[in-house]
């Protein structure tokens, strides 16, 4: 257990050289409208984004993809990756997700442990972050319960990361932020695994208008 663990708290580091610090996913564009501007409505923003976005539509469809991993039923997992890809709303979502994910299968071609016969037939196809990241869980044999809740945090932390360098906020207010989003996460990993796919939705209009609105944002910190 101590070694899935460490494992865990590896794939769950900010320091895990996949790139995600560049990104705001559109929170940067909310800082530059006036939608977020103090610690309230960072953590308004970021909280709903939780419950109605990444919540519903994303952790439920990586619970999936652990389950196909550790099946290795690659032809399911070559479906949710698809379905997942197809969900991405603007050019800059996208193309996060991929180059995410091609980093991520460098760095674990780099820790050889590239040869698990899923990631290895996911990434014959255009892959993305998501299913990388569940083939490595799964290979390291992380279960599902704590996975969902490392995913959770890293784009909690990532967020508050964000805010904290664009709002800008201090670091004490970061602290706040991810202490009262990291109450959430619990219920929303519950949910998430028992969510079936006809309730699945990533339903958040203001979210993909941010995003797109910040691909043509004239001066911004973050990768569009």
């Amino acid at each position: 257990m101590n070694a899935q663990l460490a494992r865990l708290l590896q794939l769950a580091s900010p320091t895990l050289p996949v790139g995600a610090y560049a990104y705001s996913q559109g929170l940067e564009w909310a800082v530059e409208s006036g939608a977020v501007r103090d610690e309230a409505s960072t953590l308004a923003w970021i909280g709903d984004l939780l419950e109605w976005n990444i919540g519903r539509y994303e952790v439920p469809l990586l619970a999936q993809m652990l389950r196909a991993c550790h099946a290795n039923d690659a032809t399911l997992l070559g479906d949710l990756n698809a379905h997942y890809l197809a969900s991405r709303e603007s050019a800059e979502l996208r193309a996060e997700t991929l180059q995410m994910a091609f980093s991520l299968v460098r760095l674990l071609d780099e820790l050889g442990e590239a040869g698990t016969p899923a990631l290895t037939f996911i990434r014959a196809l255009e892959p993305a972050y998501p299913a990388i990241w569940a083939c490595a869980a799964a290979a390291w044999q992380i279960e599902e319960d704590a996975a969902l809740t490392a995913y959770l945090w890293s784009w909690v932390e990532n967020q508050t990361m964000a805010a904290i360098k664009a709002v800008p906020l201090g670091q004490a207010a970061g602290q706040r932020i991810m202490l009262a989003l990291g109450a959430r996460i619990a219920p929303s990993v519950e949910r998430a695994r028992q969510l079936s796919a006809t309730g699945y939705s990533n339903f958040a209009p203001g979210f993909a208008i941010a995003c797109s609105q910040h691909e043509t944002q004239y001066s911004r910190l973050f990768r569009s």
